[in-house]
């Protein structure tokens, strides 16, 4: 093999242990000392290197030369790898280890506090989350404070919370007062609290008017009004205070209830809807009907109630509802008031097939009397005269002079 050949072979590297320096075997017999431990770095490689740079002469010669310079250059690696030992505390080698090279640069010591500042801050941007500065304070984001809520004069906090309870029932404390009857209390919870409060519905979506109302407390009823509270909410059967007023037969707070809306202190907008109906299809003049309460009959007529008014679940008219209980004071009042006496169910019975089928000649004979159609016919085919014939007992029928014998 030429020299040429064999200088252009590689050299057998092994893998160096940490501290330790060794010699080099090149093909051409001649030895050079080895790298150091990567603490070292190539530097101190080099320098070793160049100090048993001499050619050897011989084998023997070159053998002892390079163990000589090995040890030289091993003492000189562990001297060199102490100092540097404290460094990264890891093994470092090849071209990533640029402050092992000659002239490079110092270690972490000798480094310019503000130079080490700057190249963090000029490293990449990647996992560098941290800005170097805060931001100035106009460029802040800052969410301004919500204003606090303007306070209601002479009350304290505890006041306020107070009037701001709701119970487990849903119950305010206006609710509380008016159920216990301590009207001096409630009177001063409605002047303090605003109408959305006055408004709220406890567990049976009663407000403190329907309670007011049912349990008859005028005061508390006009304070209410005069509030502007919502008269028209419906509790859980759908009766509204008006409902309730009819339904207890409390005069006074219907009276309050529909001449009340002309002396709120607050423009509402809310009308009474004498026409409203509760969940079982009633509406206020069917109550009173079913209640006999001529004078609240006539309140609401005077108020503008439909006599009219058709029931929801089968169509009843206020006269209707009125035969049907037999009253005749009630027949009589709804009629001279102009109530249509041949209005039709939705099944097409008027009043007189109500009578004749309940057999109340009276009121049958007060509809006859006040013009009623006998002969209008309901969704059976049936009128009222048919309905009256099969009722008599009629035992003297002839047909051509000779009797007829119903059989039985």
């Amino acid at each position: 093999m030429s020299p040429r050949s064999r200088a252009a072979q590689p050299l057998h590297t092994h893998t160096p242990h940490p501290g330790i320096c060794f010699p080099l075997r090149r093909q051409d017999g001649g030895e050079e000392a080895g790298r150091a431990a990567p603490h070292a770095g190539e530097a101190r490689g080099s320098r070793v290197g160049s100090r048993g740079a001499a050619p050897a002469r011989g084998a023997g010669a070159g053998l002892g030369a390079g163990l000589a310079m090995s040890r030289a250059a091993g003492g000189e690696c562990r001297q060199d790898t102490a100092g540097w030992e404290g460094d990264e505390g890891q093994c470092d080698s090849g071209i990533e280890s640029l402050r092992s090279l000659p002239g490079g640069r110092e270690g972490p010591a000798a480094a310019d506090p503000a130079a080490a500042a700057a190249e963090e801050r000029l490293d990449s941007s990647y996992g560098s989350g941290d800005l170097p500065e805060a931001l100035p304070a106009a460029c802040r984001a800052e969410t301004p404070p919500p204003p606090p809520p303007p306070p209601v004069a002479g009350l304290s906090p505890q006041q306020l919370e107070a009037l701001a309870y709701i119970s487990e029932d849903g119950d305010t404390l206006v609710h509380l007062a008016i159920i216990h009857c301590v009207p001096d209390v409630a009177l001063c919870c409605i002047a303090q609290l605003p109408r959305e409060v006055l408004e709220i519905q406890n567990d049976l979506f009663q407000t403190p008017l329907h309670l007011a109302v049912y349990l008859e407390q005028p005061s508390v009823i006009q304070a209410l009004i005069h509030k502007g509270v919502n008269l028209g909410l419906q509790d859980r059967n759908g009766n509204t205070p008006l409902h309730l007023a009819c339904e207890q037969q409390r005069v006074q707070c219907a009276q309050q209830l529909l001449q009340g809306t002309d002396h709120t202190d607050e423009p509402t907008g809310y009308q009474q809807d004498l026409q409203l109906q509760n969940w079982q299809g009633l509406a206020c003049l069917h109550i009173s009907t079913l209640k006999g309460n001529l004078q609240m009959m006539s309140l609401l007529l005077q108020s503008g109630a439909n006599i009219d008014v058709r029931e929801g679940t089968s169509g009843k008219t206020p006269l209707h509802l009125a035969v049907e209980c037999h009253n005749r004071r009630a027949v009589q009042f709804l009629l001279r008031n102009g109530a249509y006496v041949d209005a039709q169910m939705y099944n097409g019975c008027t009043p007189l097939h109500l009578a004749v089928g309940r057999k109340d000649a009276a009121i049958a004979a007060i509809l006859s009397h006040s013009g009623a159609d006998t002969l209008l016919r309901n969704m059976e085919n049936e009128t009222a005269q048919d309905l009256l014939l099969a009722l008599l007992p009629f035992d003297d029928l002839k047909i051509s002079g000779k009797p007829v014998v119903c059989a039985e």
